[in-house]
């Protein structure tokens, strides 16, 4: 197999350097520590990682879990910040035949109590600091859940050799690991990332250890990764970005991840330059916050080459390229149920604006995604025309788990309905127009409009009301809800502000509260929503409560 040169790999040379694997997690990794057992796959802060160490580290994990009765099928819920334990036990529970379910330690309690009950844990992991809350909210689930502490498995230890060795202790030798369960299959479900959906409770999509790899593989075509690579990602590992652009395109490439439990804007170019990194996944939101920052906190002996993400702006172009010093940009779209769907293409050319192109897979056989443009009739309409975007691609979810409906519902002849309001080009090209769905995208959260309708609906001063998307000063959006009171004299804003706060994550909390006599109804007597943005009076109207959650991420995590 080739070894590193000073020239740059083809992404189809780059997987050439590892032996075939076997289509499942485990085997994935394997290929990459037989080759180079030896070099760096993950640092979190101070602690580093090999491949050989994360491997004998998830193996261990396998056992001890395996010794705790649990197996193929079961799920294995986490509520953590970011730390290199949450990447062991992904591996360990893909070893296991398990499903892994990173959730956002955000959340509230009733958040906590709705996912725990849905996703019927079979184990609740958590960082020390929601232990007392998880074991609160495990005791009221219909199924019991037994509950560990990642601290048990070695969060505090100096270095991996320490983890490894708390692990050694609970599950026994690398031998007795391998046998602890049957062996997964390619299309054994892998991985459970909840997202907001429509009907106002959260959706929880099913990946397989098949679809993992392939949108893993598919990122190195993505971003042209090299094996010398360093991704670094400030994203959560309860958001598909992190897990499988990040995690999966550095260990796709046989390159490292760099990640931190907290994003700090104020040093994260210290960061960047001490780490080493040389390729990082951002959100709008994220180039928005760095890109007002001043400019004292900029280190230019930073190695970024390379950028994923969006939507990204000409201002942001320009910053980050003649400011920053970072050449590549790719803007592109995905969800969470079709990861990496399109892309401008690295070789080029790009086109601003753009969502780009089909994505593309080094060596998958055939086209590897399919993207049309649908009128409501599910006629491919042609270049030019706005429409629904349907995606096919093998890389695709599986199932929302335990939800047929749901899952039947989000098809058609096969297809993926993405709700997305888009239009294609002549060259292939495609543009991103509008949410069809009810969904607000703020601060790289998708946060459920028919969500904060039904709690905020639940205050006794409100009879009506409708929660809706308005621009943000750093791209993506702010939450304005539309409030019908009860009573003549309204509901103090500020008041159900708190009232708000209360109920929600911080996330989800509304930034404008503007007060209507009524809101408008389509003929089905559903809101209006589309009238309600169009209405530029609202905004100017409402209440700025002034309380943005100080940008950042993971979500509630405090900045430097």
């Amino acid at each position: 197999m080739p070894e590193d040169s000073g020239s740059e790999l083809t992404p189809a040379q780059v997987l050439a350097r590892y032996p075939a694997h076997a289509g499942t997690i485990p085997s994935f990794l394997a290929a990459r520590a037989r080759v180079q057992p030896d070099r760096l796959a993950l640092q979190v802060e101070q602690r580093r990682w090999t491949y050989r160490e994360l491997q004998e580290a998830s193996e261990r994990l396998a056992a001890a879990l395996a010794r705790r009765g649990l197996g193929r099928g079961d799920r294995i819920a986490l509520i953590a910040l970011n730390s290199d334990l949450s990447v062991v036990l992904f591996l360990a529970a893909a070893r296991l035949g398990a499903l892994y379910i990173p959730l956002n330690p955000a959340a509230t309690r009733a958040d906590l109590e709705y996912l725990l009950g849905h996703s019927r844990a079979s184990l609740i992991v958590a960082q020390p600091a929601d232990i007392e809350r998880a074991r609160e909210v495990a005791s009221g689930l219909e199924r019991a859940a037994p509950l560990v502490s990642l601290e048990e498995w070695g969060l505090s230890a100096a270095s991996a050799a320490g983890v490894i060795e708390r692990l050694r202790a609970l599950g026994g030798e690398p031998s007795e690991a391998r046998g602890a369960a049957a062996t997964p299959g390619p299309e054994d479900a892998a991985v459970v990332i909840y997202t907001s959906g429509t009907t106002g409770f959260p959706k929880g999509v099913v990946h397989t250890h098949r679809t993992y790899i392939l949108a893993a593989e598919g990122f190195v075509a993505r971003m042209h990764l090299q094996p010398t690579e360093r991704l670094l990602t400030v994203m959560p590992f309860f958001h598909i970005n992190a897990l499988f652009y990040s995690l999966g395109g550095a260990l796709a490439a046989g390159g490292a991840l760099i990640t931190t439990p907290r994003f700090s804007a104020s040093q994260f170019w210290t960061l960047a330059a001490q780490s080493g990194a040389t390729e990082f996944n951002f959100l709008a939101a994220v180039g928005g916050i760095l890109m007002n920052r001043p400019r004292s906190e900029f280190d230019p002996a930073h190695r970024i080459r390379k950028l994923y993400g969006g939507p990204i702006s000409e201002r942001m172009d320009r910053v980050f390229r003649e400011e920053f010093n970072v050449p590549e940009l790719i803007e592109g779209y995905g969800m969470t149920e079709i990861p990496g769907a399109c892309c401008n293409p690295f070789a080029g050319p790009r086109k601003p604006g753009s969502i780009g192109r089909p994505a593309v897979h080094p060596s998958y056989p055939g086209a590897f995604a399919d993207l049309s443009v649908r009128g409501e009739d599910g006629r491919e309409l042609a270049p030019g025309e706005v429409g629904e975007l349907v995606v096919r691609t093998p890389m695709m979810f599986k199932e929302y788990l335990d939800d047929p409906e749901q899952t039947a519902a989000a098809f058609r002849d096969g297809g993926f309905l993405t709700g997305d309001l888009v239009r294609r080009d002549a060259e292939g090209y495609f543009y991103f127009v509008a949410r069809k769905k009810d969904i607000i995208r703020r601060r790289g959260e998708n946060i459920a409009g028919a969500e904060l309708d039904r709690i905020i609906g639940e205050h006794p001063g409100v009879a009506e009301v409708a929660a809706i998307g308005v621009p943000a000063e750093l791209g993506e959006e702010e939450i304005l809800v539309v409030v019908v009171p009860r009573q003549p004299g309204g509901v103090d804003p500020r008041a159900l502000i708190e009232w708000c706060r209360e109920r929600l994550a911080a996330m989800k909390v509304p930034r404008y509260v503007v007060m209507a006599d009524s809101l408008p109804h389509t003929p089905s007597h559903r809101v209006a929503k589309h009238l309600l943005k169009a209405d530029k009076s609202l905004l100017a109207r409402a209440l700025d409560a002034g309380q943005v959650p100080q940008p950042g991420l993971p979500a509630g995590a405090p900045m430097g």
